[in-house]
């Protein structure tokens, strides 16, 4: 058995809402296997209080978060990835910088949660959806055997991953 943590960067546009769900739910539910990080290719600056609001209904990590931009990942101080997903439409059709150790990637897209107008229940329902949707694909990721797989068996089911319930695109790969 590997004792090896795996640093995994979660991309959006905002790094506001999707991504810091994602980072949450990775680093409480990952079993101690993973490294949950998350930026943004144009960050708002600032964390979505319906983000927050969700992950602490749901008994996750709040503490810590910050809007960031991807840059910072992209750095040669920064920690080398293994995986980069984007969890956003927007970020997965930009140019992303050039990470270093060739991680593995893929676009798990998910309708943003803070673009819904309407009433606060609303909002709430949305990011509600966004996070259940999240945490479907990182339960599963979290349970591949990634140390076992070989790299074209890891990618389709990094592939497969994002096309579950709540995807929004049919691409299949990030950058």
């Amino acid at each position: 058995m590997s004792d090896r943590i795996y640093n995994v960067l979660f991309l959006c546009t905002g790094n506001s809402a999707r991504s810091i769900l994602a980072e949450s739910i990775l680093n409480k539910d990952g079993g101690g296997r993973f490294r949950a990080l998350s930026a943004g290719s144009q960050p708002k600056g600032t964390i979505n209080p319906f983000a927050l609001k969700v992950l602490e209904s749901f008994d996750y990590p709040t503490e810590g978060f910050r809007s960031k931009s991807w840059e910072e990942f992209a750095m040669p101080d920064a920690p080398v990835m293994d995986f980069v997903f984007t969890v956003c439409d927007n970020a997965a059709g930009e140019a992303c910088p050039v990470w270093p150790g060739q991680p593995m990637t893929a676009h798990w897209g998910i309708e943003d949660p803070a673009a819904v107008e309407g009433t606060d229940i609303q909002k709430q329902a949305a990011f509600v959806a966004a996070f259940r949707y999240l945490r479907n694909r990182i339960s599963v990721f979290a349970a591949l055997p990634v140390a076992s797989l070989d790299k074209a068996s890891l990618k389709a089911k990094l592939i497969e991953i994002g096309q579950f319930e709540g995807a929004t695109s049919p691409r299949h790969s990030a950058a």
